[in-house]
């Protein structure tokens, strides 16, 4: 039995000696590979790498760039501009419901406060926060009718 976990330990260390200087063989010529295709590259691979840039450069222009449409002519460029005004007055109605939403919270809050006076401070928190999601809502509304204007 002693024998066996000698002879296994000699083995194992034989074994790691002769692996450590394969591997660095390995990755040095592996190295040295890659860097001979690197810099022995084919005509061919040169045309496939300048096309693949050129396709990267124009995906990357259209993803961030920002295009303006030219029209051709000044009156197409007029009704453009005429149709964002419309599309901005029309978003812009939805601020009506938050006048009208902020409007009904606080009538509510006169008369909770009218009927039970006792609960004043309580009710006045919760108009607020009532008030709170509708000029949220009438902002998101706003925020929309910009867009329409300026996009």
């Amino acid at each position: 039995m002693a024998s066996t976990r000698v002879l296994a330990s000699r083995l194992a260390s034989q074994m790691a000696a002769a692996a450590r200087p394969v591997a660095r063989v390995s990755v040095a010529t592996a190295s040295k590979r890659t860097m001979t295709a690197a810099t022995k590259a084919s005509p061919l691979q040169a045309v496939k790498r300048q096309q693949m840039q050129s396709i990267i450069n124009a995906t990357t222009r259209q993803a961030f760039g920002v295009q303006r449409r030219a029209y051709s002519s000044e009156i197409a460029q007029a009704l453009v501009e005429v149709s964002k005004n419309i599309g901005m007055g029309t978003a812009a109605v939805g601020l009506t419901g938050a006048g009208i939403g902020i409007g009904l919270v606080f009538a509510a809050l006169l008369n909770g406060v009218a009927r039970n006076p006792a609960l004043r401070g309580q009710l006045f928190s919760y108009a607020i926060l009532g008030f709170a999601f509708v000029e949220a809502i009438g902002l998101f509304d706003l925020m929309v009718a910009l867009m329409a204007k300026f996009t």
